[in-house]
């Protein structure tokens, strides 16, 4: 029988399917390493308020002839004047959660919380939020001056510090000033837990800045505005 010789076209053939296939091999072998070292998107950080719900004390009804009083926003510390959620290992060395963040500055939620606690106190005819309209006999400024979880400790602890200045809503003289330091234990070391303290010890601060407000307004009398 006479022997079959392949002509070069059937050697080009399969040739250009061998190489085909072995491009096809490749792309694959490339999609998957790509896959594999491409950086995987960063998950959002869980977002945390400082309203733990229903406040401590039951709102008290004002007396007839109580005063008003103006609540100007609160100014916050360097540092903590973001929404980031600070936590202390080592003295004077501020580091944040990279997961976790506050909803709003600390200084800007404490705002409303305020005046809510300050109404409910029952001292004053009406508690408004800076910048008002209406004049007030007394006005009240706040900074905050830390909102931090403290691993110096074991369990770690929330530290709230706010300097709290009451003023004659008039003459802007100083009536009296105190400042605030509330700590409160963790139940564990991570940020949630921290939150939890966080609840606990803003609503003690809010309850002290009150009856701090009740105290002295009861004890002077503010120039007219």
């Amino acid at each position: 029988m006479p022997t079959r010789h392949s002509g070069p076209g059937t050697n080009t053939v399969a040739a250009v399917r061998v190489a085909t296939l072995v491009a096809a091999c490749c792309a694959t072998a490339l999609a998957g390493c790509s896959g594999s070292l491409l950086p995987k998107p960063t998950p959002a950080p869980a977002l945390h308020t400082l309203d733990a719900g229903a406040a401590l004390v039951a709102p008290r009804q004002p007396r007839a002839g109580a005063p008003v009083l103006v609540v100007a926003l609160p100014r916050a510390a360097p540092g903590h004047d973001s929404r980031r959620m600070v936590y202390v290992r080592r003295p004077q060395e501020l580091e944040a959660f990279a997961f976790h963040e506050w909803v709003e500055a600390p200084a800007a939620m404490l705002a409303p919380l305020l005046v809510r606690a300050l109404q409910d106190e029952g001292a004053f005819a009406a508690v408004l939020l800076a910048p008002s309209a209406a004049a007030g006999a007394w006005r009240l400024e706040t900074e905050l001056i830390r909102l931090q979880q403290e691993f110096s400790t074991q369990p770690s602890q929330v530290r709230l510090s706010l300097r709290a200045v009451l003023l004659d809503g008039a003459t802007r003289q100083v009536i009296a000033w105190r400042e605030f330091d509330t700590r409160v234990a963790t139940s564990s070391d991570d940020p949630v837990a921290g939150v939890l303290a966080a609840h606990q010890a803003t609503q003690r601060l809010l309850a002290d800045v009150a009856g701090f407000c009740a105290a002295h307004v009861g004890r002077a009398v503010p120039a007219r505005p």
